[in-house]
């Protein structure tokens, strides 16, 4: 009977060395297995229309490259505009995890954080390959992580729509004097510089833009460009499009995740977002060089679209004005003034070197071809 106890203690222990003695085991181990085997659901709003192009778009795509590159282990369904929350309380949604992510803009949210404007777009400032440059490889994203930090946000780049339009005017700008008064749709640090030569900026989501301007609620508005532009069918209540984009030279997008929900991923799910978040980011750039050009055309040749310049006082108006804002904004918030320094420094060297590369090669492109 000892024999047999003592034999039974061994086997006890040995079992108990192995972890096969109890429920949990190796209670790290087996957390980890657990962890990487779970599936989970993930709900992200937009501030776009549902599938609405280019915009609406990249979040589709992201959600169907995640479910795909983590086996159904991660399924993220996606929500327009005013389904879950209204287009300008992503950032909340987000924030408060009520849901656990979301696609936006930026400059949505600087209300609650300023500095989160330079993420988006600055008025005369980088175009996207800038952009893209200083965000993942010149500091620019840690920056963004700072200061979504306080709110359990983490950011990343959503897609770029590139260079904009300067959008829709009921009647021609032929001066500065032209902009006064004029209640324009215009998100932004645009939109502070259109306070300074006189207009009135209106903040709108994009599905509020075509009754407004159809209405006479604004006298002009901004949007994207030609491919979104035409799908909301803004040249039926405007007559006159201007360009260039000087208020959003190459307009950055974000995905929002809440910290928590991000931080309860196993690893590789981890990544697979961030790998998807990396495509869409190229992916609706592409998109939108592409289908801008088609929707150009569209507008000039089948709506016979008055397309024209903004005149150069107007231009040098408006470029002396973002100076005065910049300025402002760097004086009222250090935050602001600590990524507008770098953001400022990218910018220095990338014009000096694509003076001699892009800008060069654009110029002698359109002279031989022209």
């Amino acid at each position: 009977m000892l024999k047999n106890t003592f034999f039974a203690v061994l086997i006890s222990i040995l079992l108990s060395g192995c972890g096969q003695n109890t429920p949990s085991g190796n209670t790290s181990t087996d957390a980890s297995a657990s962890k990487a085997q779970q599936q989970y659901e993930w709900k992200l709003v937009t501030s776009w229309p549902k599938n609405f192009p280019g915009l609406g778009h990249g979040p589709e795509t992201f959600a169907k490259l995640v479910e795909r590159m983590s086996d159904g282990r991660l399924k993220v369904k996606v929500y327009g505009a005013g389904e879950l929350v209204p287009g300008f309380e992503v950032f909340d949604a987000v924030s408060s995890g009520t849901v656990q992510m979301g696609h936006a803009g930026s400059y949505y949210w600087k209300g609650k954080a300023p500095a989160a404007q330079i993420f988006s777009a600055i008025p005369f400032g980088m175009n996207v390959t800038e952009t893209n440059a200083w965000l993942h490889y010149g500091g620019g994203m840690a920056l963004w992580r700072e200061v979504y930090k306080p709110f359990g946000v983490i950011p990343f780049a959503g897609g770029n729509t590139g260079v904009q339009m300067a959008g829709w005017f009921k009647k021609e700008i032929n001066s500065v004097e032209d902009l006064k008064g004029l209640k324009m749709r215009m998100p932004g640090l645009g939109a502070e510089v259109l306070k300074k030569v006189g207009a009135v900026p209106v903040a709108l989501t994009g599905g509020e833009i075509f009754t407004a301007l159809q209405t006479g609620a604004i006298d002009a508005t901004e949007w994207v460009g030609p491919y979104n532009d035409l799908a909301f069918g803004l040249h039926k209540a405007a007559d006159y499009y201007y360009y260039s984009g000087w208020h959003e030279p190459g307009t950055m997008l974000e995905f929002i995740v809440n910290e928590q929900a991000y931080n309860a991923l196993p690893a590789d799910l981890q990544t697979i977002v961030e790998v998807a978040t990396k495509a869409v980011n190229q992916d609706m750039l592409d998109e939108y060089t592409a289908k801008n050009n088609e929707a150009m055309a569209a507008l000039r040749d089948q709506h016979k679209v008055d397309i024209r310049p903004l005149p150069d006082d107007v231009m040098q108006a408006l470029y002396a004005a973002s100076e005065e804002v910049m300025a402002e904004q760097v004086a009222q918030d250090p935050q602001f003034a600590k990524v507008y320094a770098s953001y400022q420094a990218f910018l220095n060297k990338a014009s000096r070197y694509h003076s001699l590369s892009e800008q060069e090669y654009y110029k002698n492109r359109a002279r031989l071809r022209n």
